[in-house]
């Protein structure tokens, strides 16, 4: 376990003001952290700490030590949670990601649930979009995570990476058109060709919603013209709702609209993403992440019946 904390300790010099710096924030002394990179030095057999530098600057061999070395950390950090959880010296500490639309919609009930289940457990939310959350459950900085994925060409990393995913429902896209549009009150749902030939609000380049929406797009001959971009999904409303073009959007979207603004299920290529819930895969299985695994299985019945792991 030396090797452990003298990488711990160089990890911490990283960036470091100076010795004694990385020293206080390690609740160690500063002759403590010296004899800790000497040992690594010689273990390794070159330099790694550049010295007399101010602030602490690593060579190149401790640069790349160190990086390995807080991925290394960050497990062993895990690894104490999850033997701690299981000796029962104390409760897991729940960290669950989700995106707006989930945290908007089912998340809620399914906390609720878990908490009644598990009171003693203490649940974090991280509210960011797809693209942001995924790198966190890659790197293990998350217990539990709501996905998405374009059922037509998946893409969703990890799946040969130790994460295991578990489908809830499939959310079907919907369109949304101001009150007096054409397609508003028309009878027959509308066609995704239809909408070759209007103006659109969508969502930025890196948006993953609005990429399934091209997708779908392209598949039955078209490009979307995109005449506004937003990620945040209550400004999408806004500029449909204010006329400035149509958006066709996932169906948790179009389940909370704002008043001028109209939803209409679409026919013909529309698209669709299945919601999942994913963890990394682990020899442990704690009963706050189970229970919030059956919760959000329980809180998204109502979306739709297929339920594949």
């Amino acid at each position: 376990m030396r090797s452990v904390v003298s990488i711990r300790v160089l990890v911490a010099l990283d960036g470091a003001e100076s010795f004694s710096a990385a020293a206080a924030a390690l609740g160690i002394t500063q002759s403590a952290v010296s004899q800790h990179v000497a040992t690594l030095e010689r273990h390794v057999g070159l330099e790694l700490v550049t010295r007399g530098s101010r602030p602490v600057e690593l060579t190149r061999a401790g640069r790349v030590l160190a990086e390995h070395g807080a991925a290394v950390a960050d497990r062993l950090s895990e690894a104490q949670r999850d033997l701690d959880a299981l000796a029962g010296r104390h409760h897991r500490h729940l960290r669950v990601g989700g995106f707006p639309t989930a945290l908007a919609t089912f998340v809620p009930r399914a906390i609720r649930q878990v908490a009644a289940a598990v009171p003693d457990a203490r649940i974090d939310i991280v509210d960011d979009h797809l693209q942001g959350l995924l790198p966190r459950l890659l790197e293990r900085r998350l217990d539990v995570c709501l996905v998405f994925d374009d059922p037509s060409a998946p893409t969703l990393p990890g799946a040969d990476r130790g994460i295991e995913l578990t489908t809830l429902f499939t959310d079907s896209y919907r369109l949304l058109v101001p009150g007096g549009h054409r397609l508003a009150k028309r009878a027959a749902a509308p066609r995704l060709t239809e909408l070759a030939d209007e103006r659109w609000v969508g969502g930025t380049p890196s948006s993953t919603w609005f990429s399934i929406t091209r997708t779908a797009c392209r598949a039955v001959g078209f490009e979307p013209n995109v005449a506004l971009t937003s990620d945040d999904y209550l400004a999408v409303q806004s500029f449909v709702a204010a006329g400035l073009g149509i958006a066709v959007v996932p169906g948790l979207v179009a389940a909370r609209r704002i008043p001028g603004v109209v939803a209409r299920e679409l026919s013909g290529g529309a698209p669709a993403r299945v919601v999942g819930v994913a963890r990394p895969m682990s020899a442990f299985r704690p009963h706050a992440s189970d229970a919030m695994i059956e919760a959000l299985r329980a809180a998204t019945v109502r979306f739709g019946t297929d339920r594949r792991t």
